[in-house]
């Protein structure tokens, strides 16, 4: 299986909303950041903020922020309000020509390897997936974290 852009940009533009909860983020700082284009992540954005996982403010002044904290944006249900398509294979869509049908075990197990996957997403919200301030920070060119270097 393999995510979508779409869900890659959104748990990366959560992700770094995340990091700035004191500010509205915009589409462009965001885009620069990962280096992804601002038209899609665009889409992106409007799709976040239609399900309520961010609120946008619009204007000379505007951006986004997170609608939640960080604690209550379950990871398994924003990659399931982001992907369009959970079909691994052919007997799962509409209009399903596979010959084997009703007679393969394939489609039980595929059923089941989906189910666990999105299952374990359940298990982890935005705040698991967020760098310590400390090391955030860090990759914002902040206050950067030093290292002490263990001699063996």
């Amino acid at each position: 299986m393999r995510l979508t852009t779409l869900t890659d940009y959104a748990l990366r533009l959560l992700m770094y909303v995340g990091q700035h909860p004191d500010r509205l983020c915009t589409i462009a700082e965001i885009a620069g950041a990962y280096g992804i284009s601002e038209t899609h992540l665009m889409k992106v954005t409007h799709r976040l903020a239609q399900n309520g996982w961010i609120e946008t403010i619009r204007g000379k002044n505007g951006g986004m922020r997170l609608a939640r904290q960080p604690k209550d944006i379950n990871l398994g249900k924003v990659v399931r309000d982001t992907e369009n398509d959970f079909a691994l294979v052919e007997c799962f869509t509409t209009g399903n020509a596979c010959t084997l049908t009703g007679q393969c075990g394939l489609t039980g197990i595929f059923a089941g390897a989906l189910e666990q996957f999105l299952h374990h997403l359940d298990g982890y919200t935005l705040a698991d997936i967020l760098p310590p301030p400390a090391a955030a920070n860090a990759l914002a060119g902040e206050h950067p974290v030093k290292f002490d270097r263990i001699e063996s």
